[in-house]
């Protein structure tokens, strides 16, 4: 399957660190969920950059010992997108959650 973010996929996204990789991963989530119940193409689009983001961020080696985290963190999401039945998650909880990583990000620059 070809990559949404090619120039990401391509080794870019190894060069982020791991506030920067979770802060573009709540922007493709905050696309989700002001897209939610409006523009399903849309909603769908961002849904899967966001599990392609999460994707390239279990398999960078330097968040070996993070990828639990991640990843429950990529179930949570995709919970809230089937509707927040096992985690009663929804997508503007994880947009706040994901938003101070970017936040974060911007002032360690």
């Amino acid at each position: 399957m070809p990559f949404l973010h090619k120039n990401l996929a391509s080794g870019r996204w190894h060069a982020l660190s791991l506030l920067e990789q979770m802060g573009n991963i709540g922007g493709e989530i905050l696309r989700a969920e002001r897209e939610e119940g409006k523009d399903q193409k849309m909603f769908l689009g961002a849904v899967a950059r966001a599990l392609e983001l999460f994707d390239l961020t279990l398999d960078d080696p330097r968040w070996k010992g993070r990828r639990l985290e991640i990843g429950r963190a990529k179930e949570v999401f995709l919970d809230a997108v089937f509707g927040g039945k096992e985690y009663k998650s929804f997508l503007k909880d994880l947009t706040r959650y994901f938003e101070q990583f970017a936040y974060a990000a911007r002032l360690h620059r």
